[in-house]
């Protein structure tokens, strides 16, 4: 398995979600299939179905998280030293040259992308476009009305 770049952020997040998910969720989903199980006949219990279905989950949700921990490859972007380049976790203030709208974004992982948080996967066509481009630079993207045009105001590493 290839290396998955995370931020340091997207890493930590990464590892609260796998201690709440072994110490909250795994133990709860034990004894609500345990309480499912006193209530006898398990052939027609919805609630032992529902929890086995729920605790298959977890453990799935468990190893995968587990997974890309182990293969993350975490970079600080306050430790970059990329020249003003943009790259993975540097934050991109950027204009559309039709609207004139002024984006920041900041460059993340895959697990970390949450566009309503400003937040762009480095596998997105916008962050393609960004990657490599100074500031001044104009970054076109392939959007489903056509081809739009950026230009880069500032890159920043925080």
């Amino acid at each position: 398995m290839s290396k998955v770049p995370l931020t340091v952020k997207g890493a930590e997040k990464l590892r609260e979600e796998l201690h709440r998910l072994k110490t909250v969720d795994r133990p709860w989903v034990i004894g609500a299939i345990a309480e499912a199980r006193a209530h006898g006949d398990l052939s027609e219990n919805a609630e032992y179905d529902a929890a086995k279905e729920r605790q298959g989950f977890i453990e799935g949700r468990i190893q995968e998280v587990e997974g890309k921990l182990s293969n993350a490859q975490i970079i600080d972007p306050t430790l970059l030293d990329a020249d003003g380049r943009c790259v993975f976790g540097a934050t991109v203030e950027i204009e559309d040259q039709d609207s004139g709208d002024v984006v920041v974004y900041q460059i993340v992982g895959e697990d970390e992308a949450d566009i309503k948080a400003n937040k762009l996967s480095v596998n997105s066509p916008m962050a393609r476009a960004l990657i490599g481009k100074y500031a001044g630079d104009i970054a076109q993207v392939q959007a489903p009305g056509g081809i739009r045009e950026f230009e880069i105001i500032d890159v920043r590493y925080e």
